[in-house]
């Protein structure tokens, strides 16, 4: 199953601290009727649509861009979201009657002041409403964690509220210092070594409670009686529908312009399995963190 990633624009009710995109926050929306073009030509190739952004859930034209996506014949329909307007359950059964059947929210702290101090906005009662409207529906809920300096000591807490929650899925993903988390990169990104407890902390604990855990962005050298948890050995293949291009291998693209290795991974048994670290960490930090398993 192939999956395309829309960008629907960049227009977001959110600031996050470490939002990859807000640099493009100046280029607005895309239009409908180019959406509409771009939906119709990634059926072609893809069964599986995600529409993304920005945050596609404010725009007016949401309900029928989904329901073209629906009359494309594609087969999952996710909507990638702050979770903030799903805080309304009408505008839920709306767009889950449009042809929506998965979500992909995001709570990014197990407290209203960690998780409204990362997203810059009174964001975090409508986000948990909006998880707990859709689970009262009976949709398919996937949850997204950005891991930062603020919040990755309390990655076992976030990992409970997330069980609490009856979430299908949540998914701790490592910063990535492009956009608001580039300019803001000293207060955001933490360092590998210091997280790494924690997140072993929260994946036991989602394990206990037999709850499906992911992580983005670690390699495997650091998770290596983890593998299964790896976000990157599961993700299918996806084309990405960006600003002004489309990229047809995401995988590639990230492996080539995203991600890098260092020489002595070449020596790690996992090194063919392994996509290494956003380029942006060792960059920064060098590679020292990075110990490779013979």
């Amino acid at each position: 199953m192939k999956k395309a990633d829309v960008k629907t624009g960049f227009a977001c009710n959110n600031d996050c601290v470490f939002c990859v995109q807000a640099h493009k926050k100046k280029f607005g929306d895309k239009d409908t009727e180019e959406l509409r073009r771009i939906i119709k030509e990634a059926g072609k190739d893809c069964d599986y649509i995600t529409f993304t952004g920005g945050e596609p859930t404010i725009r007016k034209d949401i309900l029928e861009l989904v329901g073209f996506a629906k009359s494309c014949g594609f087969k999952i329909i996710q909507i990638q979201s702050n979770g903030r307007m799903f805080a309304y359950e009408k505008f839920c059964q709306e767009i889950i009657a449009a042809g929506a059947n998965e979500f992909a929210l995001a709570i990014h702290g197990h407290t209203e002041e960690l998780h409204n101090y990362l997203t810059q906005a009174d964001s975090f009662k409508q986000a948990v409403s909006g998880v707990r409207n859709l689970k009262r529906l009976k949709q398919t809920v996937i949850m997204n964690t950005v891991i930062c300096k603020s919040n990755y000591r309390h990655l076992p807490e976030i990992a409970k509220f997330m069980i609490a929650l009856g979430v299908d899925q949540f998914q701790f993903a490592f910063a990535h210092a492009l956009g608001s988390a580039k300019d803001n990169f000293d207060a955001v990104v933490p360092r590998l070594s210091l997280m790494l407890p924690h997140l072993k902390g929260a994946i036991n604990i989602a394990k206990k409670f037999n709850s499906r855990v992911m992580v983005e962005a670690v390699p495997p050298c650091l998770l290596e009686e983890n593998l299964d948890v790896i976000s990157e050995i599961n993700m299918p293949d996806m084309a990405i529908f960006d600003l002004d291009h489309v990229v047809d291998d995401f995988k590639k693209s990230r492996m080539i312009e995203g991600k890098l290795k260092d020489k002595r991974c070449k020596t790690c048994r996992y090194y063919d399995s392994c996509e290494g670290l956003w380029r942006e960490y060792p960059e920064a930090f060098g590679w020292d963190e990075i110990k490779p398993i013979q």
